[in-house]
Formats: structure tokens, sequence, C-alpha cells
């Protein structure tokens, strides 16, 4: 891929690029005026109760940071922005009485896309990003639009007897690939794994084909992403932990929730956004969203907040 490859208005930014002095994305949003790519973004109103709400009703677009990590949020080949999180943000906003307005999505790498969202580079971030207390100082979270649980993917016939991240800790030639920015990496660490043997990578493609090379004796991300890409492109050098043991962090089982995030600012917006987000869930509607994307019923968040996620009090 060239250093622009521009797919139907989304604005597809190389992981490379996506990394400024401050590890932020640097791109400049689809849909922009030429010469102007970031008039838009910087100009974002901060303190004013419905600034983003106005703003983005005006022009009739908001621009979407996401890391290409389906089912979550990736583009399609024919250059669509779509994925679970993208989908539920497109139906949010018509009920907020947005529905003209239109998603122009910027692939930044996964671990850029808190600092590029305060810096303006977009306006909200569609990645299925988990809600976490410290992402939470930097970003204000909605509320989330589904839960889900941790896999472990390891080399074919499981050479090391990997079960758990607990496993992994014991064994200190054991090596796992996680994407930067990933919760993971602090799940891993907590549990005792060395940071010496993590495999930092761009993305869980990248995450997949260090196990494939050998770089990495395994890789851990939700289960969903896990099944999906296995299933998109089957590999016969790697296999899905069966019996993995999911992590217990400070006594609770580590289930993660994942939301649309916005910049501290935009907090007006992000109470609307809830209310339309429960909406969608009283109705049913939240559902069929997921469902294509193959998420189920227990996957529905049942009306927990972002709060109570932050506070550790989400089961």
């Amino acid at each position: 891929m060239g250093v622009w490859s521009r797919l139907a208005g989304i604005t597809l930014v190389p992981a490379m690029l996506a990394v400024a002095v401050v590890g932020c994305g640097s791109s400049p949003a689809a849909g922009a005026a030429p010469g102007n790519a970031n008039a838009d973004h910087a100009s974002t109103g901060a303190g004013t109760a419905d600034s983003l709400y106005d703003k983005v009703k005006k022009q009739g677009y908001i621009t979407v940071g996401f890391a290409n990590e389906n089912p979550f949020g990736y583009a399609t080949a024919d250059g669509k922005l779509t994925g679970e999180s993208p989908e539920v943000a497109r139906a949010v906003l018509k009920e907020m009485g947005l529905g003209n307005v239109q998603l122009q999505g910027v692939l930044t790498q996964f671990g850029s896309l808190i600092p590029g969202l305060k810096a303006h580079r977009f306006d909200m971030v569609a990645a299925g990003m988990y809600i976490t207390p410290e992402r939470a100082k930097e970003v204000a979270f909605a509320n989330p639009d589904y839960k889900i649980g941790e896999a472990l993917a390891v080399k074919k016939g499981n050479p090391l007897d990997l079960h758990s991240y607990e496993d992994i800790a014991k064994n200190p030639k054991a090596k796992i690939a996680i994407m930067a920015g990933a919760i993971e990496n602090q799940y891993v660490q907590k549990l005792g794994v060395k940071p010496s043997q993590i495999v930092t990578v761009p993305d869980t493609p990248s995450a997949l084909a260090a196990v494939d090379s050998g770089r990495a004796d395994a890789t851990t991300m939700t289960s969903l992403t896990l099944s999906t890409m296995l299933k998109e492109k089957p590999d016969p050098k790697i296999e899905v932990v069966s019996d993995f043991k999911q992590p217990v962090i400070d006594g609770k089982s580590v289930y993660g929730y994942g939301a649309v995030a916005f910049r501290k600012e935009d907090q007006a917006f992000v109470e609307k956004f809830n209310e339309a987000l429960a909406k969608l869930e009283d109705s049913g509607e939240l559902m069929k969203i997921l469902e294509p994307f193959g998420f189920t019923k227990d996957n529905l968040p049942n009306h927990v907040t972002a709060e109570q996620v932050i506070n550790g009090q989400a089961g």
C-alpha cells in the first residue's frame, strides 16, 4: 500500500505514519477540504455544551479513529468503514437526530488512537476499545456497547503446554505477541509475565504472524477477534487453546467492556450518545447490530455504565 490509500472516503494511514512525537495519529481525515485537511479538527470547541453536536450536524460528517480490527472496526475491501463499533455509532447518531451524518474513518495504529483523539486528528474512536481506569483519565468513554472475554492462540500442538497467562509467566522461555496499546499487555503483566517475554506488534494480524513465524509462542486477544481472524484466514500452524483459563485479576474474572471514546471536552455529546444507546438496547436494536459480527446475547452490556466499569463495579 502506498503512503496514502483512499477507499470510498476512508483515509487509510499506514501504522508508521500514525505515530507522531507523542505517539499520536497524524493523518488528516478523509473529506476535509484540500490544503486544509485538519481545519475542522483543530476548531472543535471546548467548553460549549453542544459544540461537537453542532459541528458535525453542520458539516455532515464526523471523523472516526479506527484500528482495522475485525470485527470491531475495519475497512472492507471496497472501502466501507464498518464493524461492531462503527455500526453502533451510526445507529446511535441516527437516534440522536444525526442520521445524515457520515462516518469518515482515519486508520490509526491502536496504541495511537487516544493520543490522536486528544490531538484532534479525529472526533471519536470507534474501535471496540475497552474501558479502563487508565484510559478514562485521558478520554471520555460512552457507556459500553458490548462485553467479551479473552482467548489464547499457540503453535499447533501447543508444545509449551500453555493454558493460561500464568503458564506463560512460569516459563521464562515463553514469548507472547500482543498488539501495542491493547489491554492484554496489562493483564499478562499483572499475572507475572515479564516485559521481556512480550513481543509487541502493531496489529492483530501481526500477532498471528509472529506465532506462525516462531517469533512468539502464543498470542492473546479477545475471543471474538481471534475466532473471526482464523475463520477468515485459517492457519494450519496455529491453534486456539480450547481450555484457556480466563484471567482473574484482583479477585475478579476479566471481562472487557468496549465503548466509543470522545474527548473530555465533549461530555455533553457523550451524555446524548448514552441516552440514545440505552434506547437501542431497550428496543432490541443493539442486539440486531451486534449479531452479524458474531456477538450473542451474552455479549450485551445490560446497561452497565462506563462509570461502573471504571470503578470496578461491573459484573
